[in-house]
């Protein structure tokens, strides 16, 4: 079996790269166990500051569908287990305090889409396609749709994932699926320098912006202001704030 998830860090960015391009990058137990510990890497060392996810020609197709038929053989609760693994990964892309960023090429499909739509930031090459077209095979996407309703609202959440239509990058885009979108042959340049900035950026300060960012979900917005008084007056006491705002009082 190769190697399901290629990883290489430099200057603070850990990047993985899905490796079954025979497959579009399907998402099989192997890889998922291969995330999983990707994530673990990125928690565990100090070193990392930001995790980068990509593909190649094709971020990920989705599910491996031979695995998923295989399935219908196993009893519910194994499937469940099975199907918790995914969304374990979905959510420790979220606690992770740390920017997680996809670079998306090609196609970002079903639990591929899913995977892109996990991260804090994703960029986008012109070629990338996401969609949600588990339908079409008589199948729900369960795990991916509380996301996907958060990023796009409910009336084009449930359009997407009940016609399985698939957007264009420039509609991904328009619709709050990606960050940003440039031309494929840009697209190198643009995440490295995003990736750059955000791991030359305070871990601590992004870290207190990440748990506040998706704590709000959760808060009425009296709570959200009450939430953000708290970041305020914590972020005055690291040690990251003190030294940049004695150096900008110093220009």
């Amino acid at each position: 079996m190769t190697q399901r998830v290629l990883q290489t860090t430099e200057d603070g960015v850990l990047t993985a790269t899905l490796n079954r391009p025979e497959k579009k990058n399907a998402l099989d137990q192997a890889m998922l166990d291969a995330l999983h510990e990707t994530l673990t890497t990125a928690e565990l060392d100090p070193s990392v500051r930001v995790l980068a996810l990509r593909g190649g020609s094709d971020f990920c197709a989705g599910m491996d569908l031979t695995e998923l038929l295989e399935s219908r053989d196993r009893g519910t609760e194994e499937n469940t287990r099975a199907a918790s693994r995914f969304a374990d990964l979905f959510l420790r892309m979220r606690h992770l305090a740390k920017p997680v960023v996809a670079i998306v090429r090609g196609r970002a499909l079903a639990g591929g889409a899913g995977l892109a739509t996990a991260c804090d930031l994703v960029l986008a090459g012109e070629s990338a396609r996401f969609g949600y077209p588990e339908i079409a095979r008589g199948f729900v996407p369960a795990l991916v749709l509380g996301l996907l309703r958060r990023a796009v609202g409910e009336k084009l959440a449930f359009d997407l994932a009940s016609t399985g239509r698939v957007l264009t990058a420039r509609e991904a885009l328009a619709a709050g699926l990606c960050s940003r979108v440039v031309p494929d042959d840009a697209l190198d340049t643009e995440s490295r320098t995003v990736l750059g900035a955000l791991a030359g950026s305070s871990g601590s300060a992004l870290a207190l912006l990440k748990r506040e960012f998706y704590a709000l979900e959760r808060r009425s917005l009296e709570e959200g202001f009450a939430l953000g008084a708290e970041v305020n007056a914590l972020a005055r006491t690291l040690p990251d704030f003190q030294a940049g705002l004695a150096a900008f009082l110093k220009r």
